[in-house]
């Protein structure tokens, strides 16, 4: 199959048995966020001036790059006042939300939370496993196209779960203009500071600390190229959650779900913006032209129809399968961030699904609950990252410390087998320290 524009959306239509199959899709899915070298140079400029600079820095690249008129960085910080007076301000039907979907997501990242064992051996030795927080995590949350409130509260309730001593935060505002709602949400999930601050700049002031923001031990949180860029430069000196792409969603449907359903569904990541990638597998040829005729006919009624029309025409594909097999092996090459099985008996294909960061069973649901209020987090492995990586939880913010603790016998036991180990290494001090507690 070729592009085929119906009723003017432009969206490529592909099938498995085309003979350039593999090469389109391998040409839909490549996506490299951070490679440019001239976005890289200027992100390590940025980070060195912030190191060296400090608050100085940032108010010369906020004033730069969010066209701001700031003169330190006390008109840059938000203290809990005026979270609280966002919250307070909220029509009460937002307030009512914000708060339902606060509680669920709490809910669900309790039950996520890893415990301290530790047990006994027969000698006398003990082992285990101690679980801490972090000491102070860093959240970044997008501004510009839009404001998302949701990720402030993805992205700090699972810190304040786990037991996260300081939330900071950090938002960019251009033009000055605050959003209520992320406040609001702030004031809701427990953050301690907030720094309205975007770009490299932010990274590298949660990464390095200044006179003003303090350091941080991991960054969380999605962002545009340079955010994704600076995120993985200071890898090492903190942590980081992942390397965010743009948002992703692969539906599978077995041509029974309305089609207007499946249409939006679409959109809904589309919308996000023009790199955002929207693939629809299905065996019913007949059930992808009705999908097809939808989203022609609902993309004009959309506030931000120019840019999902290009996240459509860029990324956006409608692929035809043999079978429900083909679609599984789809599902297991693409590893998508969202993926939703819209078909009969969902469940039955877990067991095959080895790689998606949230998997939406069946046809009442929706992605965008899941981006909301289900409960589980939203911020999820992208552009395949699935294969290996797993959505943002409670334990993105602790730490694992091992226990040993040998008694006198346990010492002697394992002193032998360590020894030998250690000879065989030639690291001569490795052993003479387990063979002095060898008792004869």
């Amino acid at each position: 199959m070729s592009e085929s524009p119906v009723g003017g959306l432009d969206i490529a239509r592909l099938a498995t048995t085309d003979a350039d199959f593999e090469a389109r899709l391998d040409a839909l899915l490549d996506w490299e966020g951070v490679s440019d070298t001239d976005v890289q140079q200027r992100v390590d400029d940025i980070l060195a001036a912030v190191k060296r600079r400090g608050d100085a820095a940032l108010v010369e690249y906020s004033n730069r790059f969010d066209r701001l008129s700031v003169e330190d960085m006390t008109e840059l910080t938000l203290g809990p006042d005026r979270l609280r007076q966002a919250y307070d301000n909220l029509p009460s039907i937002q307030r009512q939300a914000l708060a339902d979907a606060a509680e669920r997501i709490r809910r669900y990242h309790e039950r996520q939370k890893p415990q301290s064992w530790q047990y006994t051996e027969e000698d006398g030795t003990v082992l285990g496993q101690q679980v801490t927080p972090l000491d102070r995590a860093g959240i970044y949350v997008p501004g510009g196209k839009a404001a998302y409130p949701s990720s402030v509260l993805m992205n700090a309730l699972p810190a304040h779960v786990a037991g996260v001593g300081e939330i900071v935060m950090v938002v960019p505002t251009p033009d000055g203009v605050l959003n209520d709602l992320v406040l609001a949400a702030a004031h809701l999930a427990g953050v301690d500071h907030v720094f309205t601050i975007g770009g490299a700049q932010a990274v590298a002031a949660l990464a390095y600390g200044t006179e003003t923001v303090p350091r941080v031990d991991k960054i969380v949180g999605p962002g545009n190229i340079y955010v994704a860029t600076a995120k993985r430069a200071v890898f090492g000196r903190v942590g980081i959650d992942m390397i965010a792409g743009p948002s992703e969603i692969l539906v599978v449907s077995d041509g029974e779900t309305d089609p207007d359903w499946l249409a939006m569904d679409l959109f809904s990541q589309a919308e996000h913006d023009e790199d955002a990638q929207a693939i629809l597998v299905s065996w019913d040829a007949a059930h992808l032209d009705t999908v097809a005729e939808s989203m022609s006919r609902q993309l004009p009624t959309l506030e931000r129809e120019e840019i999902v029309r290009a996240s459509l025409s860029a990324r956006g594909a409608l692929i035809q399968c043999r079978d429900r097999d083909e679609a599984l092996a789809l599902i297991n090459r693409i590893a998508p961030e969202h993926l939703e099985l819209s078909v009969a008996a969902p469940e039955s294909w877990l067991s095959e699904v080895r790689h998606a960061g949230a998997i939406f069973m069946g046809r009442h649901t929706a992605e965008a609950l899941g981006d909301y209020c289900a409960g589980p987090n939203h911020v999820l492995p992208t552009s395949g990252t699935a294969r290996f990586s797993s959505p943002l939880g409670v334990y993105d913010f602790q730490k694992r410390s091992s226990l040993i603790q040998c008694s006198a016998k346990g010492a002697s036991s394992l002193g032998p087998t360590a020894s030998v180990l250690a000879r065989g290494e030639s690291l001569t001090a490795h052993a003479r320290s387990a063979e002095y507690r060898i008792r004869d």
